[in-house]
């Protein structure tokens, strides 16, 4: 395939402008976690009242997990497990919050809608690579075929967010019931 370098340049631009926008956004929602409104003990207050349980490490480890990835998106290092760690967090998300709303994210108590179109970026993100303007194509650290980035977002970030649901997702009997 040829290539033309403003095309290069385009598509560097595409990848840098997703990834500082996703990482962005969920380094915000960490520092959210532990700074904003009741802080990491009002987080940790959610997470028992939704069955992530036991509620404070848990909203610890969102809370890391959404800026460490957020940052690693955002200088594009160690993109596919970046991106796996904001699949992971978006699964969660939806078994444990939305799932039950619908699709639509206006719906009462908001649909899965925003959660699985932020996955499904993560997810082909991981498999883009993050482009030529970043960590990863600097350093040249770690570098993986678009199948491998794709599978490593995937694989890792549903398997891991599934992982962590059957560890400590807990819902109450009467939160189960009323479903």
């Amino acid at each position: 395939m040829n290539i033309s370098i403003s095309s290069l340049s385009a598509i560097n631009l595409a990848l840098l402008l997703l990834r500082v926008t996703l990482g962005g956004m969920i380094v915000a929602h960490g520092m959210n976690k532990i700074f904003g409104g009741g802080k990491i003990a009002g987080t940790a207050g959610w997470f028992d009242s939704i069955g992530m349980r036991p509620g404070l490490p848990n909203a610890w480890a969102a809370a890391l997990t959404e800026i460490g990835s957020g940052l690693l998106l955002i200088a594009g290092f160690l993109t596919p497990l970046a991106c796996a760690g904001l699949t992971a967090l978006m699964v969660v998300a939806i078994i444990t919050v939305h799932r039950k709303n619908g699709f639509f994210v206006f719906n009462s108590g908001q649909g899965i809608e925003y959660n699985l179109v932020i996955a499904v970026a993560a997810i082909a993100l991981g498999g883009l690579g993050a482009g030529q303007w970043s960590l990863d194509h600097v350093t040249k650290i770690w570098s993986v075929t678009p199948a491998t980035g794709l599978a490593i977002a995937a694989l890792l970030g549903i398997g891991g967010g599934l992982l962590q649901l059957a560890a400590f997702f807990r819902p109450s009997k009467v939160a189960k019931a009323s479903s």
